[in-house]
């Protein structure tokens, strides 16, 4: 996934300007796309060392090495909230771990067009999605979302890493993110309005959330016709209705008959969703998140 949410704001010409040759994190070396405000004399050098488990920028190898002699962490602070098999999910508080929570952002700044906030990580929650081997658990992306979002928006930042892209990370962590709204009891939806490059990637999952969620219903036992609302099919994928008949019009689904209007399913369209899904091997499974939302309206200021 790339930049998600659009900046309105007329940009500052310097900071159009990349200005990190490149950064290396673990195995991965990869090559920023955008500007991010690492400290100057940092942008100077070839490559800034980044410790992929605390996200602390270094000038060199050398103080990499001697960083790691000190550095305990072998996976993202906060709380593990979700795992199956070499697959956690970190919920990650940005004033509790707020050094971590700007060396995010500092690292996301690099690959995502839009202002991303950097110093005020307070109203925030991060949840890092992890790879695990004898090593420890290596970040492969993250969302980041609001604790109080009047828009009940579910995702304000979303990012897979260059080094970990199409390999359907971007895809499991939009479905984490409606598994959270599910267990909070709303409708979610990401923060508009979206970039053309968001808009893809989450168009290509209420896409198929919304086939799945229709073949579902037309397979088990119902009243003939079958008859299923707007409405049902939002709160079956905690998805907003305007993003449920977006996807609904996308897919050419939505035709008027007979004085209403009608979903029409082709067995071409069930066939080629059923070959897509049976394509894709990693998915959420929600019997593995151990989380509890808070009221973060009772707790003062966070």
């Amino acid at each position: 996934l790339g930049s998600l949410s659009q900046n309105q704001n007329t940009y500052d010409g310097l900071t159009r300007i990349k200005n990190v040759q490149s950064i290396e994190m673990g195995k991965a070396r990869m090559t920023p796309w955008y500007f991010s405000p690492y400290p100057q004399e940092l942008c100077s050098l070839p490559v800034i060392y980044i410790c992929e488990f605390c996200l602390k920028y270094l000038k060199s190898k050398n103080c990499l090495r001697r960083h790691k002699t000190k550095c305990k962490l072998f996976h993202p602070p906060g709380n593990e909230i979700y795992r199956k098999n070499n697959i956690s999910v970190f919920e990650i508080d940005g004033r509790k771990n707020k050094n971590y929570a700007q060396n995010l952002c500092l690292i996301a700044k690099l690959f995502l067009d839009h202002k991303t906030l950097y110093y005020d990580t307070d109203p925030f929650l991060f949840y890092v999605m992890t790879e695990y081997d004898q090593f420890g658990l290596h970040m492969v992306g993250y969302f980041s979302k609001e604790k109080e979002s009047s828009e009940d928006y579910n995702v304000a930042c979303i990012l897979t890493l260059p080094c970990h892209q199409k390999k359907g990370y971007g895809r499991l962590l939009i479905e984490f993110s409606y598994l959270l709204s599910q267990v909070e009891g709303k409708l979610g939806s990401p923060e508009k309005p979206l970039s053309d490059l968001g808009l893809l990637s989450y168009r290509s999952y209420w896409s198929n959330a919304v086939l799945e969620a229709l073949i579902q219903y037309l397979d088990s036992p119902t009243e003939s016709p079958p008859s299923l609302t707007i409405l049902e099919l939002c709160d079956r994928l905690c998805m907003k209705k305007e993003d449920v008949i977006s996807t609904l019009q996308h897919l050419n689904l939505i035709h008027y008959y007979k004085g209403q209007y009608v979903i029409c399913l082709s067995n071409e369209i069930i066939d080629q969703h059923r070959k897509s899904m049976f394509r894709r091997k990693v998915r959420i499974d929600e019997k593995y998140l151990q989380w509890q939302p808070k009221d973060w309206s009772k707790r003062g200021k966070w």
